[in-house]
């Protein structure tokens, strides 16, 4: 199954260069339906006509930012040596607050280029 998703520049072009290899997202109805082997193409926010298919290959659920900050390497999260000593489960509030993560929970999905 192609699930599909739009992200920012910035992490787009991360997992487009490998360097970022899991996607953090709410645990939605929308996210509930991935499984392990589905495809994601994602699309760039910015240009419509830009977009990549990437493979599933783990889904890493969670009841809260605070606790998947805790459990994964944010190095592969979309975080740098640059910035991940400030890396905060509060950068992801400006998409999900907290009150959506109590009622979904969370979900880090490992993902491979196609």
């Amino acid at each position: 199954m192609t699930h599909f998703m739009e992200l920012q520049p910035t992490p787009f072009y991360a997992i487009q260069s490998g360097e970022k290899d899991i996607e953090l997202r709410l645990f939605d109805e929308k996210r509930k339906l991935i499984q392990v082997g589905d495809f994601i193409e994602f699309t760039n926010t910015e240009n419509s006509n830009c977009k990549m298919t990437v493979m599933v290959t783990g889904l890493y659920k969670f009841s809260s930012f605070d606790e998947l900050y805790a459990s994964l390497p944010l190095l592969r999260c979309g975080y740098t040596k640059e910035n991940v000593e400030q890396a905060s489960p509060a950068d992801m509030e400006m998409y999900y607050s907290k009150q959506k993560q109590k009622e979904y929970g969370v979900v880090g999905i490992e993902i491979k280029l196609k």
